[in-house]
């Protein structure tokens, strides 16, 4: 089971680094991911506080919100450690032939954490 304080660090980096490797990618093919001077339009600037120049173009990166929604579970029994984690996917405790006495308790949290992407060329 991780924690999770651990399951949101490995996210967030996750997702800058391949945020990165995108740039890098796309960058070969004269793309750009997470441009810092681009139009995203009146509508957009308003909803996401974005400033702009007097052309409409963004003078700051946007920040991009990263929503976790994730299960908890706590668990207390004989033969197991007692802890809280995050549940990742269907899994089995334990080794054949072998069984605990256990309860678990299982609860979702759902926050947001902002973001500032590397900015693209």
């Amino acid at each position: 089971m991780v924690s999770l304080k651990q399951f949101v660090a490995e996210a967030v980096s996750q997702i800058v680094e391949g945020v990165v490797e995108a740039q890098e990618r796309v960058g070969k093919l004269k793309g750009t991911v997470n441009p810092t001077k681009v139009n995203l339009g009146a509508t957009f600037q308003q909803e996401h506080s974005v400033s702009a120049d007097s052309e409409g173009y963004s003078t700051s990166n946007v920040v991009q919100p990263v929503s976790f929604d994730v299960a908890i579970t706590a668990e207390e029994g004989t033969g197991t450690k007692g802890g809280i984690g995050v549940v990742i996917g269907l899994f089995n405790l334990g080794a054949a032939g072998h069984s605990d006495a256990k309860s678990s308790a299982v609860s979702r949290v759902q926050f947001t954490v902002p973001l500032l992407l590397p900015p693209g060329n």
